[in-house]
């Protein structure tokens, strides 16, 4: 067998490094200020959380950015990316692979148990991995991501050997992220609904209490002796604890940092930076998320975007850069491509999407939209080109509402009307499995380029067990499938990195997604806390370090 690595070049943590930007100290993810003293023991530090309120604490269940934000302090994985991107151990101290690329085996962690006492062993990985791929289970961003597994087997306590069905260069990527953390066998046997309220780790903190649509209580795991290889100490936690608030006002959550009442908020506006700019009295931790960009999707799986005139007069006729010049206050920058700028592999073709409303008339006079009512609204064979535009309230921020506005009246100057419909989560989703859509915004976080395998690949129109489905441009491209297949199974990275951009060509050049900007992850907490960091994984916070200064 070979040992073989997998390696991103640069990381969110070293690009956020190049342009750190001061606030009262503007920290890079990855990174913590500089300490002011001694690690001080003891302290329950609260955090305020406006990315909404997970309806399940299990990531194998669902698998959303909210259930990343808190999991990470309670639940560990089999590996983990220091801040240049090379894959570093966690509850693996190795791995090797076949030269085949279809038999992985992981060497554990001999000294850690669960916080039920369950001893971490090769057995509890392949219950993990049998839990994501269960139907049952419901799971999204886990199952997708580990689509390649076939069985775990175990060869004894501290080996697992993953069998593959084809060579995967993402999996170890993919095992990174906290949506594949590792649980207590004897916890996820007690039933989803159990395992939902608590689920039992090997992490720095233990959940102890969930009152619903208020806080999470977090207490210290004071036998903790694992953390990622780049961790800043060995031992348990300093914190005893952790409350963890949800307030889902961004005005609410950022007054209560400033009186004291709580020490970090998550999600914090662009509106709330700017003003925590000019008071310099706190710290900002600036951690794009991996993955996809944000990004408008285009449903080509029916009219009218199924015509590719028409994907592209929207795109050309969405006025996107004055709406983020406006209402971000420098802390967004305009992207061009479907990937978040934090990938290494990222593509981008800005001359695709300058804005030209006379290109867009021309092409939709050309698709034979040519009909116009006196709102100038046009139509082809009676029927109005309707773009139904489903908005989750849950997921997407005053800002990008605001954004979406703007392009909804710009794209009505070519003659498109864009119905904006504000839905809670469980509507939105609604919509989508519905296919009542013809444009949505959708973010995605995954480690790695893999994650266009996910988004585009025609697989993944069919719904995954959750029910969700990732391809939401509806895309359906034998030789983008076949690009994205062969890129999943490459391991020689330049071949890789060359596929990865032939196949970014063509979304990009099929228009059929609308690049916005990187997912925002802004933390902002008080100068004294100290300690924290941003995981150089999906950028989610991580306190087995941090400590309250007196």
């Amino acid at each position: 067998m070979t040992s073989r690595r997998s390696i991103r070049p640069l990381t969110l943590a070293a690009l956020a490094a190049a342009s750190a930007l001061v606030l009262a100290g503007c920290t890079p993810a990855g990174d913590s200020p500089e300490s002011s003293g001694d690690p001080v023991t003891g302290g329950t530090l609260v955090y305020a959380s406006g990315d909404g309120e997970p309806s399940c604490l299990d990531p194998h269940v669902g698998g959303n950015y909210p259930q990343a934000l808190i999991v990470g302090q309670f639940l560990e994985s089999l590996v983990s990316l220091d801040e240049s991107g090379e894959v570093i151990p966690w509850l693996a101290t190795e791995w090797t692979v076949t030269d085949d690329g279809l038999t992985w085996d992981f060497t554990l962690r001999d000294d850690v148990s669960f916080t039920d006492g369950t001893p971490l062993n090769a057995e509890a990985v392949k219950v993990n991995v049998e839990h994501l791929k269960n139907p049952d289970t419901q799971s999204s961003t886990g199952y997708l991501a580990l689509g390649k597994v076939d069985s775990v087997e175990v060869v004894n306590d501290t080996v697992a050997r993953f069998h593959l069905s084809a060579p995967d260069s993402a999996l170890l990527e993919s095992l990174t992220q906290p949506w594949n953390a590792i649980e207590s066998p004897a916890g996820i046997a007690r039933g989803m609904e159990e395992n939902c309220l608590a689920p039992i780790g090997t992490g720095p903190f233990i959940v102890d209490e969930w009152v619903p649509q208020d806080h999470v209580s977090l207490v210290r795991n004071d036998d903790y002796n694992t953390g990622p290889a780049d961790r800043a100490h060995d031992g348990a936690a300093y914190l005893d604890g952790i409350e963890w608030r949800f307030i889902p006002d961004s005005a609410s959550r950022y007054a209560a940092l400033q009186a004291g009442e709580v020490d970090v908020i998550d999600n914090a506006q662009p509106d709330t930076l700017d003003q925590a700019a000019k008071s310099g009295s706190l710290v900002e931790i600036d951690a794009p998320r991996p993955g996809a960009s944000n990004r408008i999707e285009l449903n080509s799986g029916q009219a009218p975007f199924d015509d590719v005139r028409v994907r592209e007069a929207f795109i050309r006729a969405a006025d996107v850069n004055d709406g983020i010049d406006s209402l971000f206050f420098g802390t967004a920058e305009r992207s061009y491509s479907v990937l978040s700028s934090v990938e290494p592999l990222a593509y981008s073709d800005g001359a695709l999407f300058d804005t030209d409303l006379d290109a867009a008339n021309a092409l939709l006079d050309e698709a034979g939209w040519t009909e116009r009512d006196a709102d100038g609204i046009r139509s082809k064979g009676g029927v109005p080109l309707t773009v139904r535009f489903p908005v989750s309230t849950n997921q997407s921020i005053p800002a990008e509402q605001s954004l979406f506005e703007q392009i909804q009246a710009t794209a009505k100057e070519a003659g498109f009307d864009v119905q904006l419909e504000p839905l809670d989560l469980s509507g939105w989703y609604g919509a989508l499995f519905a296919n009542e859509y013809e444009a949505v915004s959708a973010p995605y976080t995954k480690v790695g380029p893999d994650v266009l395998r996910i988004l585009y690949h025609s697989d993944s129109i069919t719904p995954a067990p959750s029910g969700y489905f990732a391809n939401l441009a509806q895309l359906d491209d034998p030789e983008l499938d076949a690009l994205l297949t062969e890129a999943a199974s490459e391991s020689d990275p330049d071949a890789r990195a060359s596929l990865y951009e032939q196949a970014q060509q063509i979304i990009l050049g099929g228009f059929y997604a609308l690049p916005l900007y990187d997912q925002q992850n802004h933390f902002l907490h008080s100068p004294k806390l100290e300690g924290v960091r941003a995981m150089p994984t999906v950028s989610t916070p991580t306190f087995a370090d941090a400590w309250l200064a007196d």
